[in-house]
């Protein structure tokens, strides 16, 4: 049982610069496992912010839904000798999916890219998307060394993150905010 009064946040195992994997182990903060589940972490934080915009009802709880699962896949990058039982768990993109084919039958048709904006929730939405993007080219690099990632893992993140710019572009158009498109300049 935790007790708040004896356990304490800080354990100075990681002073020199190593953590450890939740199968065991210890490896650099810098190396490429951590820096994956870093990132899924850090777009769990960004989501969190978006949540705490004035959002159309049930998108927060999606939302939650979303981090839910990245909290599972951040559990599997941490779990290299695969001793949790989370197979199959929290990356299937087909619901994203869904969600964006839902989102985008209310939007008019994207004939120009756009800049990130808008409104606050919008432009946070965008800050997501980013941070998703790098999640999954992190992701990405742990996969191409051969360690164990989920097949579904890729897939879901690369859905994550379509799903984030239309849900941008659709709280902008839900608060009747123009999009800015982007001109080449010549």
């Amino acid at each position: 049982m935790y007790d708040a009064r004896v356990a304490k946040i800080y354990t100075r195992t990681g002073d020199r610069g190593e953590t450890s994997l939740f199968s065991g182990g210890r490896v650099g903060k810098d190396h490429a496992r951590i820096e994956a589940y870093g990132t899924v972490d850090e777009l769990s934080s960004v989501l969190g912010l978006l949540i705490c915009e004035p959002l159309p009802p049930g998108v927060a709880d999606r939302l939650r839904e979303v981090q839910e699962n990245l909290f599972v896949i951040g559990s599997v990058l941490a779990d290299v000798e695969g001793r949790l039982d989370l197979a199959g768990g929290g990356w299937d993109p087909e619901p994203l999916e869904r969600w964006i084919d839902q989102l985008d039958a209310e939007l008019p048709e994207l004939k120009s890219f756009i800049l990130p904006g808008g409104s606050r929730a919008a432009a946070m939405a965008h800050v997501a998307r980013t941070v998703c993007r790098r999640a999954e080219r992190r992701v990405t690099t742990v996969a191409d060394d051969a360690e164990a990632v989920p097949a579904g893992v890729l897939p879901y993140l690369n859905r994550l993150s379509d799903l984030l710019f239309t849900l941008a572009r659709h709280l902008n158009a839900r608060l009747g905010v123009s999009e800015q498109a982007w001109r080449p300049r010549r």
